[in-house]
C-alpha cells in the first residue's frame, strides 16, 4: 500500500489527511486549531480500513483534546501523537510523499511541483499576493520537512488549474506596464476543487471530459464559479486575490473600485481598514450580521429584512455569473454545486437556477430537496442541462496530483 499525507496549513490551523492512494481510501484525518493561542484544539478521525467493495464493520472514530500548541512544529508533534495513540500506525503506513496545499502560485506554477529551496523561495515571494495564506502554507511545509525527511514533498497550487485562462479572461484593463511590473492579473482560486468536481462529474455521467462545457459553483464561506470547457478553466470569478467575484460569508466579492476611494476620502478609512472591511466585515456578514448561510436562511424564514436582502443579493450574483459564463461557453452541458453551501443548501441551488430555463435547465424540486452523501442528479430527466451536486474532496485531489508527480 502507498500512503500519501496531505497537509493544508493555515495561519492558526493544520488540517491533515492520510490516504491509501491505490484504493483512494482515507485512512485518517485531523484538524489542529488555535495554533499560537493560549489553548489549542486537536481532533483526529480514524476511518474503517476495508477493501473497496467490503461493507465497513466499524464507524468512524473521532478523538479530541485541548492543549498548548505554540507553533506549526508543535502542531506536527501533536499530529504524530494522534497517529501513535489512535492509529493508524505511521510505521505500518509510512507516507511515500507529502502533498501540500499552497494557495497562490502566481503565473509561475501550473502543475504539481516538487518542493526544493528555490520553490520555497518563490512561495515566499508570492506571499505579497496572498499574505494571509502563503506564509502559513510555507510554515507547514518547513515543519513537515523537519518531521518527514527523505520523502518527496509536493506543492499543489490552488491557482494552477486556472493557468489555462485565455489572456482576454485574466487581463485587467489597467495600465499594462504597471500591471506587468506588479503582477496584477486574474489568477483564480479553488482550482483543486473545481478540477476534482469537473472530473468527477464527467466520470459520473460516463462522458468524455473533453466533450463537456461545465459550470462549477464552489459555494462555501469562500465562493467561486468556474467555466470549464473540455476540462480546461476558461473563466473564473476570483481574481488577483480570493476577494473578487461572488458574495461570500465575510467577503464582498465584486465592488466598484471607486467605492474604496470614496470611503477613504469621506470616511477616512486607511488601506488596512479598507482591507479588513472587504475581507471580514462584508458579504453576508456585512449585510445581515451573520456569515453562515444556515443562519441567513433561518432569518429569511423568520421574515427578517436584512437576512432576506442578503439572500437576494447572494442569489442575484449567482444568476449574473451563471448567465455570463454560459454566454462565454456558448451553452452549457453540466452545472455542478459543491462545498458547504453548494452541497447542503437546496434553496440556494433552486433559486440560483430558477431563471436559467432559457438555457435548458430544469430542476427537479424533489431531487433537489433530497439529502445524500455522494454525487447526485437534481435536474429533471427532460432537462437538456444536467445539474449535479458533487461533494468536493480537495485532499484526494492533492493526493492524486502528488502521486502523479512521483
Amino acid at each position: 500500500m502507498s500512503a500519501i499525507l496531505v497537509i493544508n496549513s493555515g495561519s492558526s490551523s493544520l488540517k491533515y489527511s492520510l490516504l491509501d492512494i491505490e484504493r483512494e481510501h482515507e485512512l485518517a484525518s485531523g484538524l489542529i486549531e488555535r495554533i499560537g493561542q493560549d489553548t489549542g484544539a486537536a481532533s483526529h478521525t480514524v476511518r474503517p480500513d476495508t477493501d473497496a467493495d467490503a461493507v465497513p464493520t466499524m464507524l468512524d472514530a473521532t478523538y479530541s483534546d485541548e492543549r498548548s500548541i505554540p507553533d506549526h512544529h508543535a502542531a506536527f508533534a501533536v499530529m504524530l501523537e494522534q497517529f501513535a495513540e489512535h492509529g493508524p500506525s505511521l510505521a505500518e503506513h509510512p507516507p511515500v510523499a507529502v502533498g501540500h496545499r499552497v494557495v497562490h502560485g502566481g503565473a509561475r506554477f501550473f502543475a504539481p511541483t516538487l518542493i526544493d529551496a528555490d520553490v520555497e523561495r518563490q512561495i515566499e515571494e508570492l506571499s505579497v499576493l496572498a499574505p494571509l495564506h502563503n506564509p502559513a502554507n510555507l510554515a507547514g511545509i518547513l515543519a513537515a520537512q523537519a518531521v518527514f525527511r527523505g520523502v518527496p514533498h509536493v506543492a499543489v497550487f490552488d491557482t494552477a488549474f486556472h493557468q489555462t485562462l485565455p489572456a482576454a479572461a485574466y487581463t485587467y484593463a489597467i495600465d499594462a506596464e504597471l500591471a506587468k511590473q506588479h503582477r496584477v492579473r486574474r489568477y483564480g482560486f479553488h482550482g483543486t476543487s473545481h478540477q476534482f468536481v469537473s472530473e468527477s462529474a464527467a466520470a459520473y455521467l460516463g462522458r468524455d471530459l473533453g466533450d463537456l462545457r461545465q459550470l462549477v459553483f464552489h459555494l462555501g464561506n469562500g465562493a467561486s464559479v468556474t467555466a470549464i470547457d473540455g476540462g480546461r478553466s476558461v473563466e473564473t470569478s476570483m481574481g488577483l486575490t480570493p476577494l473578487e467575484g461572488l458574495v461570500m460569508g465575510t467577503r464582498s466579492g465584486d465592488l466598484d473600485p471607486a467605492a474604496l476611494v470614496h470611503l477613504s476620502r469621506r470616511a477616512g478609512l486607511s488601506i488596512n481598514e479598507l482591507d479588513a472591511l472587504l475581507n471580514t466585515r462584508s458579504g453576508l456578514q456585512g449585510l445581515a450580521g451573520r456569515s453562515d448561510m444556515r443562519d441567513i436562511l433561518a432569518g429569511v424564514d423568520a421574515g427578517e429584512e436584512a437576512a432576506t436582502l442578503a439572500f437576494d443579493v447572494y442569489v442575484h450574483r449567482l444568476r449574473a455569473y451563471a448567465g455570463a459564463y454560459i454566454a462565454q461557453l456558448g451553452g452549457v452541458d453540466v452545472i455542478s454545486f459543491t462545498a458547504g453551501v453548494g452541497e447542503n443548501a437546496a434553496r440556494v441551488r433552486a433559486e440560483a437556477l430558477a431563471t436559467l430555463g432559457f438555457a435548458g435547465v430544469e430542476v427537479d424540486q424533489a431531487r433537489n430537496a433530497e439529502r445524500g452523501r455522494g454525487i447526485r442528479r437534481i435536474s429533471t430527466d427532460a432537462s437538456t442541462v444536467t445539474v449535479l451536486v458533487v461533494p468536493t474532496n480537495e485532499e484526494l485531489q492533492i493526493a492524486r496530483q502528488t502521486a502523479d508527480m512521483l
